[in-house]
């Protein structure tokens, strides 16, 4: 008997970014309910995922939140091709009593009285994508990336980065204890950790440091590949898109 035939009540994996757990888990929520098939959801930075995909050969749903990561499994044989999917954009989480605009933000964030808190660059694009903005300031005002690259804080999406509580956001958390006075992320973990902790204030990019984050999905080679590509329909679905502009994402 073939063990790794595929019958419908089989669960998929999903291997998705971090900032995708509030809008992948509703609709993964939404797939199980209506089409009776579980999804096993392990949300992480998606360097780390695509490290683990390389090594352990499971088969299901990569989404990413950048393009690079699904296409090096797709260069590596382990994935097909990659489908753009949905597109977030970088900001600044600024702690309640910081005077700061987008006029006055490459000021405030070049003070070295303020402390500064990004993602983990290679592990999670997040971060990679803060030091896209660095670069951005460095052509506004050179010596900003020397700067900026060496005062960073680098608190989240890391192999070794703190463990955030069942429960709560990592930004609202690292927030609420104080770890940032600023943090550099994505407008959708701004939203999340605003509605967390009260008072935290969203603070857009200016139009010359501004950053955008496409997201990327790839099926993984391997058994389940029929599950996968339904999912994967799924989130490019009408209902799968509004999922994600309702959690603040645009779409394709």
């Amino acid at each position: 008997m073939d063990r790794t035939a595929e019958r419908p009540g089989d669960a998929v994996n999903l291997f998705a970014a971090g900032s995708l757990k509030a809008a992948l888990g509703e609709l993964a929520a939404m797939v199980e309910a209506r089409d009776g098939i579980p999804v096993t959801a392990v949300f992480a930075p998606s360097g780390l995922l695509k490290a683990r995909l390389l090594r352990s050969g499971e088969g299901g749903l990569f989404a990413s939140a950048n393009m690079a990561h699904p296409r090096a499994l797709a260069d590596a044989g382990r994935a097909t091709a990659v489908r753009p999917f949905a597109r977030n954009q970088l900001c600044v989480i600024a702690q309640p009593e910081m005077d700061v605009t987008a006029d006055t933000l490459l000021d405030r964030l070049l003070d070295p009285a303020l402390r500064l808190g990004t993602s983990t660059p290679q592990a999670d694009p997040a971060g990679d994508y803060a030091w896209d903005v660095f670069r951005k300031a460095e052509a506004l005002r050179p010596g900003s990336f020397a700067a900026l690259d060496a005062k960073a804080l680098r608190l989240t999406g890391g192999p070794d980065s703190e463990r955030t509580p069942e429960g709560r956001t990592p930004y609202g958390w690292l927030m609420e204890r104080r770890k940032a006075d600023l943090f550099l992320t994505y407008r959708t973990n701004a939203r999340l950790a605003a509605l967390e902790i009260p008072g935290l204030r969203i603070v857009a990019l200016p139009a010359a440091m501004a950053v955008g984050a496409d997201y990327g999905l790839a099926v993984l080679n391997g058994t389940g590949r029929a599950r996968a590509e339904a999912l994967a329909q799924s989130i490019l679905s009408p209902a799968g898109k509004a999922i994600l502009e309702h959690h603040g994402f645009a779409v394709p």
